[in-house]
């Protein structure tokens, strides 16, 4: 093999080299960012545009830390709607659907970027408000339940309304996030149980 025979194998062999870099390079992307998105994926809930119950936890730990380091404010509320099993019952899955997805939306329009919503299964929401205290906490309870009501879901060209009751409990040094959420939990059971009509 001659000179140039060599020479032009070698650059044969070269771009080959560089063709198969490109191409391993743009496989590498394409699952990196699948993989993003699944792991995106995987923090939010299914039907509504709010987090789910490992997405929700995952920020509320974090938030919590912050909390503690800085000695920042924060205020939990759990939300669980009222009547909810009488929309499925009466309605239908779909219309449960659309009034979990309503929910969501008016939860997230509702809040600062700094803030977040999740939805920890059913029909039960949480929102972790961020630079607010148990009062600031109370009053934002109070106007997104107004809102629910007003605002409710539409079903079929008909607007309906919804109730919802509020726990609200501000950080006060808790260990962690799952004894955080459980304390709102309780605040909120306890309010719905003072209103027997929030329990049908």
């Amino acid at each position: 093999m001659n000179h140039l025979a060599e020479q032009t194998t070698a650059a044969g062999a070269d771009a080959e080299s560089q063709a198969e870099i490109a191409r391993l390079r743009a496989e590498v992307a394409a699952l990196t960012e699948r993989a993003e998105r699944a792991e995106a994926l995987a923090d939010h809930d299914v039907l509504t545009p709010a987090l789910n119950r490992r997405g929700f936890m995952a920020v509320l730990a974090r938030n919590l830390a912050y909390c503690r380091r800085h000695g920042v404010e924060a205020a939990l509320l759990y939300l669980d709607l009222d009547g909810f099993k009488g929309v499925n019952d009466d309605l239908g899955h779909a219309a449960g659907d659309a009034a979990l997805i309503a929910v969501a939306e008016l939860l997230l329009a509702n809040v600062r970027e700094s803030d977040a919503v999740g939805r920890m299964g059913g029909d039960e929401f949480t929102v972790v408000l961020m630079n607010a205290g148990a009062e600031e906490g109370r009053e934002k309870a109070r106007r997104l339940s107004e809102a629910l009501n007003s605002d409710g879901f539409v079903w079929e060209g008909e607007r309906l309304p919804l109730g919802g009751s509020f726990g609200v409990r501000a950080f006060a040094g808790q260990a962690d996030a799952e004894v955080w959420l459980s304390e709102a939990d309780a605040a909120m059971w306890l309010r719905k149980k003072a209103r027997p009509e929030a329990t049908r």
